[in-house]
């Protein structure tokens, strides 16, 4: 078999053609817009572009190095009076240097530092003060918690902004920074007594803060907050409603999860793990992992032989979880307790309305290209998920017939590589959602949960041409083209382009369906080119798992099959009532399936 790690490679050594998308962009014309704080008389210098106005590298936490490694985040202060220089990109947090991965990512990361907790804000144009506020999304960046930036072109703002005027409802879009890998996620006895384990989501936490108490000033709603986030971002995204298990108010009242709500492997062994083998590989004493002198040790070291002992003991295939090594952790107070107890029990923030769902082929992408057999599937399946039984594996493999797929001979790929892919897309992008959706509408004061599945993509014709591998069909990322209006983005020199009107008509229904969200806790309006009948996914029952106790419909967004659409049953599209979702789910959000899963 084609190890997972052979094929990602390829793709990592086709990025150099991939530009950065830096702070230096060509600035419209007139004078650079000023936002002025009448509190601490503050002013942020920022700059125009494409259409709308962009203030960048606002600091928003201090400085995270030295002393201050791991621990919580302290909330930055600019001196009173002072002007903030908003114009071009801050740094991003510690991570691997080097090009983006296509399509997946296509900007360069070139300037890392522990100095990085900054956001961007970006708005219409022309927007005043004294104009009605504007709603505000505020992004999470994916990358396994271990790479990301807030200047990713693929995610940039403009595209998505200009829609939302164009729609009618406007928004106002910010992107933040926060600490990633060991530095963001690190696990130990010690760093839990100071209260400092999951660091990187208590700088999400204070980014949204700073954004609910200073938006007012850049012309935002604080009292209309959507936090978003795609792959774990979306993961980050769960994980605020679910913060201190629903005990403490949200600066937030909408979410956004894209490509992920939870991920097996919380509560498992994959991030202490990956600690002790960073202990070591820096030098430190591993033997005492949990004793505050190896925090001490890791906080005396230089950044740089923190992140080179990361990098050198990372690895990403199947069997460790596809890199997603650096997890939350069930702290005792951040994150209370498991995951799928917090969701059981109605944990979590009340009244967080959310958008929740999938891309059609959303895995493929990290599925090894070389399954040919059933066997092939059976080991791919248990290397991904080690603690769940043989006896569930063997369950869980019956629910997925072979018969139940096609081969792709043009693109080599097998039945049973795509009968792989497709599990493996259920356990962690499909039916973790489904479970929230369901929990958040059995649970008094809970919101509405809608539940999509993109698939439409621009993305496969560049698969084929940077790694020889066609066939992968809607892969991960795929919506961002549409939702962020940044189809041209993907027009790069040495690669397939080549959009249809089909194409270009969800961009805008896709990216107007997301701002109307913001604006209005619906994604679609009648009246509007927006989807339309995209209606809440939980219909009726209490079951909370997604199984027979519910009626439960999601919103194919784009492709032959757009529309709303029941999972099983009348009412339901043929392509959806295939994939067998009740029965799949049930099966996958089952306590004894969920407990093996380890979330």
């Amino acid at each position: 078999m084609r190890s997972f790690s052979l094929f990602s490679a390829a793709l990592l050594l086709c990025g150099s053609a991939i530009a950065t998308a830096g702070g230096g962009e060509p600035a419209d014309g007139g004078p650079p817009p000023v936002v002025f704080d009448p509190d601490s008389k503050v002013k942020y210098r920022g700059m125009r572009r494409n259409g709308i106005e962009v203030f960048l590298n606002i600091p928003y936490g201090q400085d995270t190095g030295g002393a201050n490694r791991f621990k919580p985040p302290r909330a930055f202060a600019p001196q009173p009076g002072s002007t903030v220089d908003a114009r071009s990109y801050g740094p991003a947090c510690p991570q691997p240097l080097g090009e983006g991965l296509p399509p997946l990512t296509l900007s360069n990361v070139t300037e890392i530092s522990e100095d990085c907790l900054n956001l961007n804000v970006a708005r219409p144009s022309g927007w005043q003060h004294g104009d009605r506020r504007l709603p505000v999304l505020v992004y999470i960046h994916g990358g396994s918690f271990w790479s990301g930036q807030n200047s990713e072109l693929s995610t940039a703002p403009d595209g998505m902004i200009l829609e939302s005027v164009a729609n009618g409802l406007p928004i106002i879009h910010v992107a933040m920074n926060y600490r990633l890998g060991v530095f963001g996620f690190a696990q130990s006895d010690a760093l839990q007594s100071e209260g400092s384990e999951n660091a990187g989501l208590r700088d999400q936490r204070l980014a949204i803060e700073w954004v609910r108490d200073n938006i007012a000033h850049f012309g935002g709603d604080p009292e209309k907050i959507t936090i978003s986030g795609q792959s774990s971002g979306g993961l980050a995204v769960g994980i605020q409603i679910m913060a201190y298990g629903g005990t403490k108010p949200v600066p937030f009242q909408q979410g956004i999860c894209e490509s992920q709500a939870l991920e097996p492997g919380i509560t498992g062994n994959f991030t202490i793990n990956a600690f002790r083998l960073v202990v070591e590989a820096a030098g430190c004493d591993a033997a005492t992992l949990h004793a505050p002198s190896t925090i001490a040790c890791l906080r005396g070291l230089p950044m740089a032989a923190v992140q080179a002992a990361a990098e050198s003991t990372y690895v990403a295939d199947i069997a460790h979880n596809i890199g997603d090594l650096w997890l939350p952790a069930v702290d005792g107070d951040f994150l209370p307790e498991a995951p799928s107890m917090l969701l059981a029990d109605g944990r979590f923030a009340r009244g967080v309305t959310a958008v929740m769902g999938w891309c059609e082929d959303d895995v493929t992408f990290f599925t090894d290209a070389a399954i040919a057999t059933a066997d092939d599937t059976r080991d791919f399946v248990r290397t991904y998920v080690p603690n769940v039984s043989p006896s569930n594996v063997e369950r869980l493999l019956s629910l997925y017939p072979t018969a139940d797929f096609a081969a792709d001979p043009a693109a080599n790929l097998t039945a049973e590589f795509y009968r792989a892919a497709r599990v493996f897309r259920d356990i962690i992008m499909v039916c973790e959602p489904v479970r929230f959706a369901a929990a958040l509408a059995a649970n008094s004061g809970g919101g509405d949960a809608y539940l999509y599945a993109w698939n439409q993509t621009i993305l496969d014709p560049i698969l084929a041409a940077v790694a020889g591998q066609s066939g992968l069909g809607v892969v991960h990322t795929s919506e961002f083209a549409y939702v962020y209006g940044n189809l041209s983005h993907y027009d790069l020199p040495g690669y397939p382009f080549d959009p249809t009107p089909a194409d270009f008509g969800l961009l805008r229904r896709g990216s107007r369906s997301w701002s109307t969200f913001v604006s209005t806790g619906r994604p679609g309006l009648e009246g509007r080119d927006t989807f339309q009948g995209f209606g809440p996914a939980i219909q009726a029952g209490a079951g909370g798992d997604g199984g027979d106790n519910e009626t439960w419909s999601l919103f194919v967004a784009g492709g032959p099959d757009e529309g709303f659409s029941a999972v099983d049953g009348p009412g339901s599209k043929s392509a959806v009532a295939a994939q067998k979702l009740r029965e799949r789910c049930a099966f996958l959000n089952s306590a004894e399936v969920i407990e093996q899963l380890r979330f």
